[in-house]
């Protein structure tokens, strides 16, 4: 069932480097719990459908679906991100999602 009014978007947080999550310095893990905690109140209030890392064999990214009206509030959202704000070299791309099912 697909929330009327709504969309889904899949956020892609590029790292600065593809073994991120396997090599994170002191400050970077300290960084990525400010992250944590950035979006944990966009997952409480139900905005966020799914988050979290990637440990792909190759590289390790973050990944989020989001239900929102449009891409621009997905993009503030992501662009008050602790780790965009940064300076550190991470990067995101937005997808909208195309009709499909969620569960309910």
């Amino acid at each position: 069932m697909v929330n009327a009014g709504k969309k889904h978007f899949l956020i892609e947080l590029i790292p600065p480097r593809p073994t991120f999550a396997f090599d994170l310095s002191d400050e970077e893990k300290q960084l990525m719990t400010e992250h944590g905690k950035y979006w944990r109140p966009h997952i409480e209030r139900g905005i966020v459908v799914v988050f979290g890392p990637v440990m792909g064999r190759n590289r390790s990214w973050g990944v989020a679906v989001v239900e929102a009206e449009g891409e621009a509030s997905v993009r503030e959202i992501i662009e008050n991100d602790p780790t965009i704000r940064s300076g550190r070299g991470f990067r995101f791309e937005i997808s909208p999602i195309g009709p499909g099912f969620v569960r309910s």
